[in-house]
């Protein structure tokens, strides 16, 4: 780890973002609850809205036992899956339009997923989102040797980020940005919000690949497959 670091500029206000959804497919599952909130420099949330959506299909008994939301309490308790997708997208425009930088872990998913229920709903998608910060391919960028999974509890774990509640959306997109914050605080970033965003793009392909070798090595891919790297948004859909 570097030591006497310049720290970068965004490190004082940052968005944070996550989504809890029906599962993995970002071209087919839906939004069940997301978290949009704002942190402060110590990491104090200082802004903060949730919501529960009615996703409008059943959510698999695998999903509800991660994040905890069953279909019935979905359907009783949920917005309509349209006005919270639209909700989400504004939340986020507002910051983007700002120039503050969102954080969320693994953010290809949750901006790829969002990308595709505005699709769905009839809804003007976010146009190239960004800033955007990636904690999963940073650390994986500055830290590439380090053994052991990069899941946001272990990594959270790793600096010393609290996280209680995990796969609930406000405390993941909460230690997110903490994570961010002390990554930030422990390696030599680049000083603008945007210029990393920029290098994530290039990281987050290199990873695939990496990682697209690898499987193919063990015979969890064919040879002619390759897993997708793009970053922050996948190829859109028309579910």
């Amino acid at each position: 780890m570097a030591t006497d670091l310049e720290l970068p500029d965004w490190l004082g206000r940052i968005g944070v973002f996550d989504l809890e959804t029906t599962g993995v497919d970002v071209s087919a599952d839906r939004i069940v609850t997301a978290h949009v909130g704002v942190l402060d420099a110590k990491g104090r949330e200082i802004a903060a809205r949730s919501w529960m959506a009615d996703p409008g299909i059943p959510i698999p008994d695998g999903a509800a036992a991660v994040h905890g939301v069953t279909t019935a309490q979905a359907q009783r308790d949920g917005h309509p899956a349209a006005e919270v997708v639209s909700e989400i997208t504004a939340a986020l425009r507002a910051l983007f339009a700002q120039g503050m930088p969102v954080v969320a872990y693994n953010a290809s998913y949750d901006f790829s997923l969002l990308t595709n229920e505005c699709l769905r709903h009839g809804i003007a998608p976010l146009e190239t989102p960004g800033p955007i910060i990636d904690p999963l391919v940073i650390d994986k960028a500055v830290d590439r040797y380090r053994k052991g999974k990069r899941t946001l509890e272990v990594v959270a774990q790793h600096y010393g980020v609290p996280l209680d509640g995990a796969h609930e959306a406000s405390a993941d997109a909460i230690a997110a940005g903490r994570v961010a914050q002390a990554i930030a605080r422990s390696f030599e970033l680049a000083p603008s919000a945007q210029d990393l965003h920029t290098q994530q793009i290039s990281w987050a392909r290199t990873q695939a690949e990496s990682l697209t070798e690898y499987f193919i090595r063990i015979g969890r891919l064919d040879a002619s497959d390759a897993l997708d790297g793009t970053w922050p948004v996948r190829a859109y859909t028309s579910v």
